[in-house]
């Protein structure tokens, strides 16, 4: 482990935005990331796959690019088992080898950018599941100590697109593994979202497997997302807004058409998507960023674009939705 020093950020981010680290380090095991703690440079900013920051500035400090890697069955059971995964293992290689290894729960996070200790700060989600439906515990160091934590699902506090780690915890943590509980037979196959129904009808499979659903999405999200490595982005910039029965009727009124999903409690979810696409945004550029054509849902760096443009444009997205529907969208991605 080697402290660099002002070393540039944009090979590290999805959206492809220039920023410098005034000292970086990328660590492989818990002995690097306690030697790095031990340098005594603060603050600590703690980086996974980058696909779900936007530097706005350039990061104070000590920056640390996780790759802590490893996969391993660590505890079984009659029809499922426990699997560690190191915090710095690419999301996506991890839920492929789960797939070929017939281990099912996590088909439906398919192709989903990052790393797999962000999983658990974001509560990724995707097409009816979220990372808390498998989710067992986790490890992770505190940054302040170098003392190593576990946490159990309780103590993440998950909500939507939301946990402990993005509120009390922010900043305070490096996540060095996470532990997933996956079904080995009598999977429960999730297809509860057309448009996954769509292209399994097409292909003619009537009992799907969870390679067949991961496959699809693998398909769905490819068609509707563009690809960083051409078109700099961080997937999903806004979390659906959920909100009261009321606010739905009332844009209703307007808008007969619009889309929701129902939620405990009387609540629904208006998909941000529809509602920024309604306001006019879909497809426009402003300046080097824009929103994508294919998704609304998406803002994209067309080349040489700054941060604090990007947030320009989501905070003018923002007032654009509440100005129109009365519905203030929350950005998911980590503004810095």
């Amino acid at each position: 482990m080697k402290i660099q020093e002002s070393v540039p950020l944009l090979p590290f981010n999805t959206f492809g935005l220039p920023a410098r680290a005034p000292n970086f380090a990328e660590i492989h095991s818990l002995q690097d990331l306690r030697e790095a703690l031990r340098s005594g440079i603060r603050p600590v900013f703690v980086l996974g796959g980058g696909s779900n920051v936007l530097f706005t500035r350039d990061p104070e400090g000590l920056v640390l690019k996780n790759s802590i890697r490893g996969i391993e069955v660590v505890r079984r059971f009659k029809n499922r088992i426990w699997v560690r995964i190191g915090g710095g293992e690419v999301w996506h290689n991890f839920v492929l080898w789960a797939v070929q290894n017939g281990y099912g729960g996590v088909e439906n996070l398919s192709l989903i950018p990052g790393t797999a200790g962000a999983a658990p700060v974001q509560n990724i989600g995707a097409y009816g599941v979220e990372l808390k439906d498998v989710f067992v515990g986790l490890q992770a160091v505190d940054l302040a100590t170098g003392r190593l934590r576990h946490f159990s699902r309780k103590d993440c506090r998950f909500g939507y697109r939301d946990s402990f780690f993005k509120k009390e915890g922010k900043g305070k943590y490096c996540i060095t593994s996470v532990t997933l509980s996956l079904t080995i037979q009598k999977h429960r196959i999730n297809v509860s979202y057309g448009d996954i129904l769509k292209i399994l009808e097409a292909e003619g499979i009537n009992q799907p497997g969870i390679a067949d659903v991961s496959r699809a999405i693998i398909q769905i999200r490819s068609s509707k997302l563009p690809d960083p490595a051409k078109t700099g982005n961080c997937g999903s910039f806004f979390k659906n807004p959920e909100t009261d029965r009321t606010v739905l009727e009332r844009i209703r009124l307007t808008h007969p058409n619009v889309p929701s999903y129902e939620l405990p409690g009387g609540r629904v979810k208006i998909p941000a998507g529809w509602l920024i696409e309604q306001c006019g945004w879909k497809g426009k550029r402003v300046g080097n960023t824009g929103c994508y054509e294919k998704q609304a849902l998406v803002l994209v760096n067309h080349g040489g674009a700054t941060g604090e443009e990007v947030k320009n444009l989501a905070f003018a997205i923002i007032g654009s939705v509440e100005q129109t529907f009365g519905v203030r969208l929350e950005p998911e991605v980590n503004i810095l």
